[in-house]
């Protein structure tokens, strides 16, 4: 799976043809994925106590830990949700749910990825930042293994990028409040 995710952030178009030729089960990609991701994420969020130990305790590692592992978990829901209430296509058949659902998992694994590396690099204000940048750019490229409509395809790679792009900050910056009181 980790080959996957590769393929597609060095080179976008060949890694959903390889995607969409394997089938993977949104299950398999989850368990294989997404979930391995996202332990490592939180993980990773403990490093910055080796850089700064005055400002990164045990606690607000922790906390940070929580938030970073619950705002891409809750985007993944919210993201497949929502596009499967707007786009009832997806909703017709169990292929066509987990062709959405794996698009969605493997966008939003490029930007945990991204996150590991800012823990791990304890860069505030890093280059990396900008690279969140890169993931319309791929999420653009998968346009194709979705299969939708020509019609359908801006509206939809609009919506999916902005909400994948900005559902993480937004519960990040949501948790984190709710934390800090």
């Amino acid at each position: 799976m980790l080959k996957k995710i590769l393929l597609v952030i060095i080179k976008p178009k060949l890694g959903w043809q390889y995607i969409d030729d394997s089938g993977n089960s949104t299950q398999r990609v989850l368990s294989g994925l997404f979930f391995p991701l996202l332990a490592v994420l939180a993980i990773s969020s403990f490093i910055p106590m080796i850089y700064d130990s005055t400002t990164h305790d045990l606690s607000s590692s922790l906390m940070d830990a929580i938030v970073a592992f619950s705002k891409y978990m809750l985007t993944y829901f919210l993201c497949s949700y929502l596009l499967s209430g707007f786009y009832p296509e997806f909703s017709r058949s169990q292929i066509a749910l987990s062709k959405l659902n794996n698009y969605i998992i493997y966008n939003l694994s490029f930007m945990i990825i991204l996150s590991i590396l800012m823990n791990i690099l304890n860069a505030e204000l890093s280059v990396l930042y900008f690279m969140f940048l890169y993931m319309p750019y791929v999420a653009y490229m998968g346009l194709d293994f979705l299969g939708l409509k020509t019609d359908k395809r801006m509206k939809f790679f609009i919506i999916s990028s902005l909400m994948m792009m900005a559902l993480p900050f937004v519960i990040g910056l949501i948790l984190n409040s709710l934390i800090k009181k």
